[in-house]
This record gives structure tokens, C-alpha cells and sequence, in this order.
């Protein structure tokens, strides 16, 4: 799919579930990494993330074109377009939009990813962290004990 294809997409989508048209600009932006799109407050445009549409497929890219829609026509009426926004949580509801997209299997940092295991020496509690620990800097939460990295995480 190419920005073209994109666009026209954009604009059915707009027509099909919001009964109003999408007049600006919908592309896919290379550069988006944490996210499925975003709409552009100040130019009324909305960027994909091409990944979704790569490794996830149409329905999760419609999913984030329709919730990328709700913030452009929220935002355009004059009506609550952030997340936090009940306006925005209704329109997501009625038109079956999801909060959030989920996460790409590619990402680095994935569940999946490395993970580190601690043990307090004095009171036994188990901490698990993505990011190494500095064990001579860094102490028990609960009793300032010493931490010791066990051998049980996946590293």
C-alpha cells in the first residue's frame, strides 16, 4: 500500500463510519516508532506507522485509522479529542476503535526482551527489571538490604 492507497482509505473509512468526509492529508511516516499514527493538531493531517500495516495487517491499520479519525473529527467539531476526554471515549465505543494498538512483534524492547533478576539478601524479595542494576548503588526498596543478581533471569 502506497501513500495514494492510504489516503483513499482514510477518506472511506471517514465516509463509512463517521458520515463525514476526511479533507486533509493522511501518509505513512517512516520515522513513527512507538506509535500506530498520530493526527497533527496544527495541519489536521494524520500519520501511520507503515509497520502496523507490514506486520500486523489491514484490520489493525483500520483499527488505528479509525481511532486517528475520532481525534480529527473530535478536534475539528470544536469537542473533546484527548485520550482523557469522555467525547473521545464515546466515539471510540460507537465506531468500535481501539484505545490503544498493540505492540509489533519487531519492537526491541518487546516482552519478550532481556530481563535481570535481584534478590534482596536480608528479606528474600525478588525484583525483576529490563535494565541492569548497579548492585553497589542500589539497595532493597523494602528493608535496605544488599541486592544480589541471580542467576534465574533470561540474559
Amino acid at each position: 500500500m502506497n501513500n495514494v492507497q492510504l489516503q483513499k482509505l482514510v477518506e472511506e473509512i471517514s465516509l463509512q463510519y463517521f458520515q463525514k468526509p476526511f479533507l486533509h492529508t493522511a501518509i505513512f511516516n517512516p520515522r513513527l516508532r512507538t506509535t500506530g499514527g498520530r493526527y497533527l493538531l496544527n495541519s489536521h493531517h494524520i500519520e501511520i506507522n507503515k509497520k502496523y500495516l507490514d506486520e500486523l495487517g489491514e484490520a489493525e491499520l483500520i483499527g488505528i485509522i479509525k481511532h486517528e479519525l475520532c481525534h480529527y473529527h473530535l478536534h475539528i467539531n470544536g469537542k473533546g479529542y484527548q485520550h482523557r476526554d469522555q467525547d473521545f471515549k464515546l466515539l471510540l465505543q460507537k465506531v468500535d476503535a481501539p484505545r490503544y494498538c498493540s505492540s509489533l512483534p519487531s519492537r526491541k524492547d518487546a516482552k519478550s526482551g532481556k530481563m535481570y533478576e535481584y534478590i534482596c539478601s536480608q528479606c528474600g524479595i525478588v525484583y525483576r527489571r529490563r535494565k541492569k542494576v548497579d548492585v553497589k548503588r542500589y539497595v532493597c526498596g523494602k528493608c535496605k538490604g544488599k541486592l544480589v543478581l541471580s542467576g534465574k533471569g533470561n540474559h
